[in-house]
Protein backbone atom coordinates (compact mmCIF):
# COMPACT_ATOMS: atom_id res chain seq x y z
CA UNK A 1 0.00 0.00 0.00
CA UNK A 2 1.46 3.34 -1.42
CA UNK A 3 0.24 7.25 -0.36
CA UNK A 4 0.64 7.72 -4.07
CA UNK A 5 -2.81 9.00 -4.48
CA UNK A 6 -4.43 12.07 -2.94
CA UNK A 7 -6.77 10.53 -1.50
CA UNK A 8 -10.26 11.73 -1.63
CA UNK A 9 -10.12 15.35 -0.09
CA UNK A 10 -7.78 17.86 0.60
CA UNK A 11 -8.34 20.79 3.15
CA UNK A 12 -8.07 22.78 6.56
CA UNK A 13 -9.09 20.92 9.78
CA UNK A 14 -11.90 23.50 11.82
CA UNK A 15 -13.93 23.19 14.49
CA UNK A 16 -17.49 24.21 15.00
CA UNK A 17 -19.65 25.77 17.71
CA UNK A 18 -20.90 22.31 18.64
CA UNK A 19 -16.96 20.86 19.42
CA UNK A 20 -17.14 18.77 16.44
CA UNK A 21 -13.65 18.63 13.99
CA UNK A 22 -14.56 18.99 10.41
CA UNK A 23 -12.53 19.10 6.78
CA UNK A 24 -14.92 20.77 3.87
CA UNK A 25 -18.26 18.52 4.06
CA UNK A 26 -16.68 15.78 6.21
CA UNK A 27 -16.88 14.84 10.01
CA UNK A 28 -13.00 14.10 11.48
CA UNK A 29 -13.29 11.21 14.14
CA UNK A 30 -12.71 13.84 17.06
CA UNK A 31 -10.29 11.34 19.44
CA UNK A 32 -8.44 10.62 16.42
CA UNK A 33 -8.42 14.37 15.56
CA UNK A 34 -7.12 15.64 19.23
CA UNK A 35 -4.71 13.27 19.78
CA UNK A 36 -2.50 13.33 16.25
CA UNK A 37 -3.75 16.74 15.16
CA UNK A 38 -4.54 20.45 15.67
CA UNK A 39 -6.97 23.38 13.85
CA UNK A 40 -5.30 24.35 11.17
CA UNK A 41 -3.56 21.79 9.67
CA UNK A 42 -3.63 21.00 6.26
CA UNK A 43 -4.58 17.06 5.72
CA UNK A 44 -5.40 14.48 2.76
CA UNK A 45 -8.61 12.72 3.67
CA UNK A 46 -8.40 8.83 2.57
CA UNK A 47 -11.62 7.70 2.76
CA UNK A 48 -15.08 8.29 3.92
CA UNK A 49 -17.75 6.18 6.04
CA UNK A 50 -21.60 7.18 6.40
CA UNK A 51 -21.98 9.11 9.48
CA UNK A 52 -23.26 6.42 12.01
CA UNK A 53 -23.91 9.57 14.39
CA UNK A 54 -27.86 10.40 14.61
CA UNK A 55 -26.67 13.29 16.22
CA UNK A 56 -24.67 15.57 13.73
CA UNK A 57 -25.79 13.26 11.07
CA UNK A 58 -27.53 15.86 8.93
CA UNK A 59 -24.65 18.64 9.53
CA UNK A 60 -22.45 15.83 8.23
CA UNK A 61 -23.69 12.82 6.67
CA UNK A 62 -19.96 11.42 5.52
CA UNK A 63 -16.94 11.14 8.47
CA UNK A 64 -13.40 10.13 8.25
CA UNK A 65 -11.35 8.50 10.57
CA UNK A 66 -8.62 7.97 8.01
CA UNK A 67 -6.10 11.29 7.27
CA UNK A 68 -3.50 11.96 7.64
CA UNK A 69 -1.21 15.70 7.36
CA UNK A 70 -0.82 16.99 3.38
CA UNK A 71 3.02 17.75 3.74
CA UNK A 72 3.51 14.53 5.51
CA UNK A 73 5.39 12.66 2.71
CA UNK A 74 6.89 9.64 3.09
Amino acid sequence: MSKESKGVYTGIIEQDEKGNFFCGEYLLDYKYTIAKFKIGDEINIKSIIENPSDINYAQYPKKSKDFFLANDKP
